[in-house]
């Protein structure tokens, strides 16, 4: 995978974090006052928010050393874990059905994985 395309991930995370961040704050701020989820609102916003970030300096990794297959994995679950982890959040701090529930540790799983790559990564890295 190229470079290219894990900046423009990250791009699209970070510019979709804003927008949450700015959705949940003003359009959804009754909404989730109503239903004390705010935090769980934020706590998802966050989350993408670091990993956009993340994916970032991945990409600019991934740019300097395009042969690197095993930052393609890290990619892959740090996606995967934002999709899972953040996207659940923001459906269950809406109301959204409860057997999401278990789809947030799955989310925060590939997220734990993907750190874990990214050392093993750094570590065996020439």
């Amino acid at each position: 995978m190229k470079a290219r395309i894990y900046l423009l991930t990250a791009a699209i995370l970070g510019m979709l974090a804003v927008a949450a961040g700015a959705f949940g704050a003003h359009a959804l701020e009754r909404v989730l006052e109503e239903g004390g989820t705010t935090n769980v609102w934020d706590l998802a916003v966050l989350y993408q928010f670091l990993h956009a970030i993340g994916l970032l300096g991945l990409g600019v990794w991934k740019k300097v050393s395009p042969g690197n297959q095993r930052l393609d994995r890290v990619y892959g679950f740090w996606l995967a874990g934002v999709i899972l982890f953040s996207g659940s959040l923001y459906i269950l701090s809406l109301g959204g059905p409860r057997l999401l529930g278990p789809v947030t540790p799955a989310g925060g799983i590939c997220l734990l994985i993907g750190w874990a790559l990214l050392a093993h990564s750094a570590w065996v890295e020439e």
